[in-house]
């Protein structure tokens, strides 16, 4: 179809009805909460068929553990409330944010008083309920933990606290330290380091052995690794926040993997090479449970390889490795298989993700999956009945859809059938799944089905209620189409236009970015608040384009892999190549063409608007990249390559390299309390443009982190942004 045609298709759109309907208005979204989707949360599948658990909050704001019937949805029985727990007697309303089950359902630990360290990692005081004793216990009296696990065998829970690695009897909840020398910014047992938590998602970082005898876990000494200083504005004196935080090119953490024998204390260094100059973003035990699995990296992570470690000895023995030109991906689907030869991974060596089984040399013994399309996720193997349940792109890059194929014959059926976005929590025995479905206008429905066929057996959740309020606004259809990008190859887009668009009339458009390695914002999928405030701007004459440039995930290995060594260039070609092509619409005002993103989005943003400052009038940009020297390590090597071996990469697209050809109208917006990407960007950013001699507007929000948000933030926020639209474009 050419693209002429397809925005014809556009105009001839059915009118909106004449029904009145509500504006959007900004309270709505992040105020009052109007169109927050409700979901089931804390799903776990019981060990007795036919049921399952979850998370409640009660009206009167109490949390529940409440154990359901899966067929019925009749609740069995409340294994847990939060009346029970220590505090509430005294009148305190004592929720808990989460729990987890021992493997014999006899305890349970509950998640309170938590407090956010980074992204993923958190300490908290957790409550130790024994099911059948009834008693409710604190799980340790000596400071708030992080990443408690029960052992396999139901009597021990290891934990992480200052920096050491810890078990706690659960018969007299006696504390003992399996680790001794942790300390803040220098060493630590058992969790990972900032880096590893945010590129390698990755906070836990210990693993029980099947038998209960040992734990494997990764020790991260940092202490040859640059420190850096956040100042946090409390109080009659800013305090000083220090941590260690490894720059493109900077040491990293030294990170080696030990073995700990509970029983003794006894502790094994597994023999890993070049410490220094490798990542171990993954630990665990092989499915025979007397090998520790270890996932190796290089540093420039164009290099995988899987050792196994003997836990007595030490010694570890190369099973299997793969290595790319550009990069590889780190996938969470390594599956050991109990035959104890083989074992299933993941890989792009056909140019696209698929799913193979290897022996314990590393050759390839088969490939499970195959197509010109991606499995997104492998949600699980049955190896009794040879099925591999995973979710995949074959219906297209912006769908997510179930399947399941036969190992053997590779009979595949698709599972779900509603087009757009499913995500998958399969029952452990493989019977039943939870199906979280939704579209880019449609909130998630949550549905119990059965495996076997897909067949629906009952709804948990439909956001019935939001639907209803939904149609009392003002909501227009998002339409998804193909606009050329640079190289003129179809890049994925969607569209959204007023209700009352006339195609006689000139639209001011503003395009939203993000367009970092691998990610996709072009999918039929709930958006959630971002999608309700460009259909606010949308009613108040804007069209929102959004458009996944090259670089970017769901269309296989070549078209993800071609911005190696040059992040930024075709990124931002691409999107002057959209603005260049809206521009030639008859319904679109080329003068009045603007670009905002965040975080990757606002590195895009700023460099669309400073290179492409012929087709853009204005962008916004949110925490954004101003030089990729300024990033962490692990995420800026893997896409550009060490800074001393690839300069002209690292500086020809950086925003800081081109604030000379500024002429649109800017705004820079960041948090002071910015962990990941530091504040120091737009200090960076805010230098060069002042030395060339260029004004823009600029925001700080003192102490946010990259989110920017608790309280009023991010109502204060996005009323910012909008204002400064209407005033610049």
């Amino acid at each position: 179809m050419k693209y002429t045609a397809l925005f014809l298709l556009l105009l001839l759109a059915p009118a909106a009805s004449a029904q009145q309907k509500s504006s959007i208005s900004l309270e709505d979204i992040w105020l009052k909460g109007t169109f927050n989707a409700k979901s089931v949360y804390g799903v776990n599948w019981m060990k007795t068929k036919g049921q399952y658990s979850s998370l409640i909050t009660t009206k009167e704001g109490h949390s529940a553990v409440v154990k359901f019937d899966i067929l019925t949805g009749k609740a069995l029985d409340t294994l847990v409330h939060s009346r029970t727990l220590p505090g509430s007697a005294l009148g305190r309303k004592a929720t808990f944010s989460g729990y987890r089950f021992s493997s014999d359902e006899q305890f349970l630990l509950l998640e309170t008083e938590s407090e956010a360290i980074y992204r993923r990692s958190f300490v908290a005081n957790y409550i130790l309920v024994d099911l059948k004793s009834k008693s409710v216990k604190s799980l340790s009296q000596n400071g708030k933990q992080s990443n408690p696990s029960f052992s396999p065998d139901n009597k021990l829970v290891a934990f992480t606290r200052g920096n050491n690695l810890w078990v706690v009897d659960l018969q007299n909840l006696s504390e003992k330290a399996l680790t001794s020398s942790g300390l803040l910014n220098q060493v630590i047992h058992g969790s990972s380091d900032w880096v590893y938590e945010e590129e390698f998602s990755l906070s836990k970082a210990y693993e029980w052995s099947p038998d209960s005898r040992y734990i494997a876990y990764l020790t991260f000494d940092e202490r040859q690794v640059p420190e850096y200083n956040m100042q946090r504005w409390e109080g009659l004196y800013p305090k000083d926040y220090k941590y260690k935080y490894p720059k493109a090119g900077e040491k990293n953490a030294l990170v080696t993997a030990s073995v700990v024998e509970i029983g003794s204390g006894k502790t094994t260094a597994l023999q890993i090479n070049d410490p220094q100059e490798h990542y171990l973003p993954r630990i665990r035990w092989t499915a025979k449970g007397t090998i520790v699995s270890l996932m190796k990296m290089n540093r420039l992570q164009n290099k995988l390889e899987i050792l196994h470690a003997d836990p007595n000895s030490g010694i570890c023995s190369l099973i299997f490795s793969e290595s790319h030109p550009a990069y590889l991906d780190l996938y969470d689907d390594l599956v050991y298989l109990q035959d104890g030869e083989s074992f299933l991974y993941s890989s792009e060596r056909s140019g696209f993700k698929h799913v193979y089984r290897f022996d314990l040399k590393g050759k390839q013994l088969d490939q499970i999956t195959q197509g010109s399309w991606e499995v997104d996720e492998v949600i699980g193997y049955d190896e009794a009945s040879g099925r591999l349940f995973f979710t995949s792109t074959e219906t297209g890059p912006q769908e997510r859809q179930l399947y399941v194929i036969q190992s053997k014959d590779k009979k595949k059926l698709r599972l779900t059938q509603e087009a757009g976005s499913h995500n998958i929590q399969m029952s452990p025995d493989f019977s039943y799944f939870l199906d979280f479905h939704s579209r880019i206008n449609v909130p998630t429905s949550v549905k119990l089905k059965e495996a076997k066929t897909g067949k629906e057996l009952r709804i948990l959740e439909d956001n019935a209620a939001l639907r209803t309020r939904m149609g009392a606004f003002d909501l227009n259809e998002t339409k998804f189409m193909t606009i050329p990008g640079a190289d003129q190859s179809l890049l994925a887009a969607y569209m959204i236009m007023p209700k009352d668009f006339d195609p006689q009339k000139k639209y001011p458009v503003l395009m939203h970015v993000y367009g970092g390695p691998g990610s996709q914002q072009v999918r039929d999928s709930w958006m959630g608040s971002n999608f309700f405030w460009h259909q606010m701007l949308a009613n108040e004459g804007y069209l929102i384009v959004v458009a996944d440039n090259r670089g970017t995930g769901g269309k296989g290995e070549q078209f993800k892999k071609q911005t190696y060594l040059q992040l930024g260039k075709l990124e931002t070609q691409d999107q002057i190549a959209v603005a260049k092509y809206l521009g030639t619409q008859t319904f679109v005002d080329p003068k009045r063409i603007g670009i905002w993103g965040w975080s990757y989005g606002g590195y895009m943003s700023s460099l669309s608007l400073l290179i492409g400052h012929d087709y853009f009038k204005a962008a916004i940009a949110v925490a954004p990249v101003s030089n990729w020297r300024l990033y962490d390590s692990i995420y800026t090597e893997r896409y550009l390559g060490l800074p001393g071996e690839n300069k002209k990469g690292y500086d020809d697209n950086s925003p800081l390299s081109h604030t000379d050809s500024l002429k649109g109208r800017y705004l820079l917006i960041h948090g002071t309390g910015d962990d990941n990407v530091h504040f120091q960007n737009a200090v960076e950013l805010s230098k060069a443009l002042v030395s060339s001699g260029k004004q823009f507007d600029s925001f700080y929000y003192p102490d946010k982190n990259h989110g920017i948000y608790g309280g009023n933030t991010r109502l204060h926020l996005y009323t910012m942004m909008t204002q400064w639209l209407k005033e610049n474009l």
